[in-house]
């Protein structure tokens, strides 16, 4: 008989001891499909979901020592409302950690970091479209790629935390100098601001070939360009901060993982200003040198053991929760932030089942706001199209207006959209 709760993964440690009233770590990833969502069948396809991932149906709970994920019976979809990743609240943690919902043409899924990452929530939104799919129209898409058969048991491999099984011995440091961190006036009611940015993907790689590097490094070094730009405008040379953007690097390849949990790290890239200007072609240049450098099995291995040997000492793992939570949002913010002035995060490699492609436009995946610095950026191409979205909790707009300025510039054409409050 299958147990029906689950220790929170490496990486899901971290974010129960860290949210705040006014910051829940959420991401979404979208489907808009070539004609309207039929709800009651979407909430068909949902439940058909339930026995195949478990692990998405699950609520946080909080026991004495640690956190766990404890199986609810099911979801229940909504209209989607507002605007993108509403604050989840505690008590709807609690309650289940997964949202599903649909707006005209669109499936979106809404995940609490500790139940998975951007891959596998792309896998979890991917098979509840196919099965959408096929109990609206009968299409017949194969079990194959990202689609699973839905009458198979979960594999445990599916279900594991890779981090205990490929960290190092030798634990890396965590030590990095502070980030410059842009800043802004908050909106009152949290309101998010999204911009999307739609890009020619073919266009995109052409322009990244030209730097000779790959769009995840091409990009991070226009951003790059972009802040320490702003950062020119408001600090004096010798008081500015290194710029470094956040991109994740999912370690499945890497270590040849199949989890559908969390399994990723990131690397803080970038440049210190104070040591001089950079052209464009010396930001790409040093971005994709540094991601070359530090995504190896080796390096990531080591940082992964600063994650989980403290896991493995006795006076920690004896601690009470609201203990170890004390410890953790304390080393949060020294480390968990401070190396970056805002995320990069390319989805690459979800590729769209070939039977599913004449019912599906788009598919998107948008990160919230760090706690500790309003901006983020996220990345996904799909049917030749890359929409690249800005988000931000502040009224400020320069950044995104300086990015895709910036791309038209070097030549790309950028269509804009954007969620309505400008």
């Amino acid at each position: 008989m299958r147990k029906n709760w689950y220790r929170l993964d490496t990486a899901a440690l971290i974010f129960p001891a860290v949210a705040r009233k006014d910051w829940c770590n959420v991401f979404r990833v979208s489907a808009t499909l070539t004609e309207p969502v039929d709800p009651a069948v979407l909430q068909r396809a949902a439940d058909d979901l339930r026995e195949r991932f478990p692990s998405f149906f699950v609520a946080l709970r909080r026991g004495f020592f640690w956190y766990y994920l404890q199986e609810v019976p099911g979801v229940t979809v909504r209209p989607d409302y507002a605007y993108p990743l509403v604050f989840m609240s505690r008590r709807e943690v609690r309650n289940c950690g997964l949202r599903v919902l649909y707006y005209k043409n669109r499936i979106a899924v809404e995940c609490f970091h500790s139940l998975s990452d951007g891959h596998g929530g792309s896998v979890f939104l991917l098979n509840l479209v196919a099965r959408y799919l096929a109990l609206k129209h009968g299409a017949d898409i194969p079990a194959e790629g990202p689609i699973r058969d839905l009458g198979e048991t979960p594999p445990p491999e599916e279900l594991e935390d890779s981090f205990l099984r490929c960290a190092a011995e030798t634990a890396a440091s965590r030590a990095e100098e502070r980030s410059c961190r842009l800043r802004g006036h908050r909106e009152p009611d949290g309101f998010k601001h999204l911009v999307t940015g739609i890009v020619e993907t073919d266009a995109l790689l052409d322009a990244a070939h030209r730097y000779g590097v790959s769009v995840t490094a091409f990009l991070a070094a226009v951003m790059v360009q972009c802040v320490m730009e702003m950062q020119d405008e408001a600090v004096p040379k010798k008081r500015q901060c290194p710029v470094k953007i956040t991109v994740p690097v999912d370690l499945r390849r890497l270590f040849g993982s199949r989890t559908l949990r969390n399994f990723s790290l990131v690397l803080n890239l970038g440049v210190d200003p104070r040591y001089g200007d950079y052209t464009l072609e010396e930001l790409c240049s040093a971005i994709y040198h540094q991601m070359r450098a530090q995504a190896t099995p080796q390096t990531m291995a080591g940082m992964i053991a600063a994650n989980v040997q403290p896991q493995q000492v006795t006076a920690l793992r004896l601690a009470p929760v609201f203990l170890k939570n004390l410890v953790m949002d304390l080393v949060y913010r020294r480390s968990g932030e401070g190396g970056g002035s805002l995320n990069l995060s390319n989805l690459s490699g979800v590729t769209l089942p070939e039977a599913m492609r004449p019912y599906v436009e788009r598919l998107e995946f948008i990160i919230g706001p760090q706690r500790s610095y309003p901006n983020n950026c996220s990345v996904l191409s799909c049917g030749g199209r890359t929409y690249i979205n800005m988000i931000r909790n502040i009224r400020e707009s320069e950044l995104e207006r300086r990015f895709f300025s910036r791309l038209v510039e070097l030549g790309l054409a950028v269509d804009i959209e954007n969620n309505g409050r400008e």
